[in-house]
């Protein structure tokens, strides 16, 4: 069984970081996933779709507090992972959340002369032996660009 997630979207919100102990953090933020599409009218239509991230791995959750913000645009991949929870009013309640096991910042950072800032391809990966590698600038940047307006 496969349950593996890749996602290239912009970050909705800055990263939220909680230190739940000494040795343990946990990263939230939302991310948004852009689709266009034409209608039978031919109108293009956007649609956005919007993710819950999670980063528990502490160099991940480093790495998202120091550098990531509202808007940044960013490669992860993941998997899901679904919560249950009773509320108040003892309502089961659910939420389906991304968990990041890699990411990779696809902007340079505003401040690119600062040797604080990260380069786009120092993206981590938190377990490079499994799955495949990370995408790299390059990989990025020689996808073709794929025409909407194919009949197939």
């Amino acid at each position: 069984m496969v349950n593996k997630v890749v996602l290239v979207g912009r970050l909705g919100k800055d990263p939220e970081v909680r230190h739940l102990s000494d040795t343990s953090s946990v990263c939230n933020f939302t991310l948004a996933t852009n689709e266009s599409y034409k209608d039978r009218q031919g109108n293009r239509v956007d649609q956005t779709e919007w993710h819950n991230i999670t980063i528990w791995r502490p160099g991940l959750v480093g790495v998202a507090e120091k550098y990531l913000q509202k808007g940044k645009l960013i490669y992860l991949e993941g998997k899901l992972k679904t919560r249950a929870w009773d509320d108040k009013e003892g309502n089961k309640r659910y939420t389906t959340e991304v968990h990041v096991d890699q990411l990779q910042m696809l902007e340079r950072s505003q401040d690119a002369g600062s040797s604080m800032a990260p380069q786009s391809n120092a993206g981590m990966s938190a377990n490079p032996s499994q799955g495949s590698p990370p995408a790299t600038d390059s990989a990025v940047s020689n996808t073709p660009k794929v025409d909407d307006d194919l009949p197939f």
